[in-house]
Formats: structure tokens, C-alpha cells, sequence
């Protein structure tokens, strides 16, 4: 992965740690038409994120997967 999509990818995870997170905030903050910029696609793809079922996108919930906890936490450690 190149160092920026990695750095951005790191700042969305960032993002979805620091407090609860709804599908909904998820596609308004960081969804993109870019082909080049798929961080909500390669973020889930690659098991840092899940989604939460709700009845809603409003209800339902993005949480970090251990991987994507342990993805911050190695960021974290080399700061």
C-alpha cells in the first residue's frame, strides 16, 4: 500500500476509534467517487473495520476489528 493511502487509512481508523461511529457519519466523512482513494473499501476489506447491523445506517455501528486495533497500536508504538 503507498505511504499515503496507508497514512490516511491509519487517520480513518484514527477516526473510528475516537468515539462511536455510524455507518452514516462513515459515508459522509469519508466516501469518495476517486477511484484512486478507496480507504472505506480497503479498511474493511482488510478486516480493520466492521459494520454493525442496525435497523438503520443510522444504527448501525463501525467498530475497529483486533486488527484494526493493532494497526493503531504499531502506529502508535513507532511515534
Amino acid at each position: 500500500m503507498p505511504r499515503q493511502l496507508e497514512n490516511l487509512t491509519l487517520e480513518f481508523l484514527d477516526w473510528v476509534a475516537r468515539r462511536p461511529r455510524t455507518y452514516a457519519d462513515a459515508m459522509e466523512a469519508w466516501r469518495t467517487s476517486c477511484p484512486r482513494l478507496t480507504v472505506w473499501e480497503d479498511a474493511l476489506a482488510a478486516g480493520l473495520i466492521r459494520v454493525e447491523h442496525g435497523q438503520t445506517r443510522s444504527e448501525c455501528l463501525i467498530a475497529l476489528t483486533p486488527v484494526g486495533r493493532a494497526a493503531l497500536d504499531a502506529r502508535d508504538a513507532m511515534a
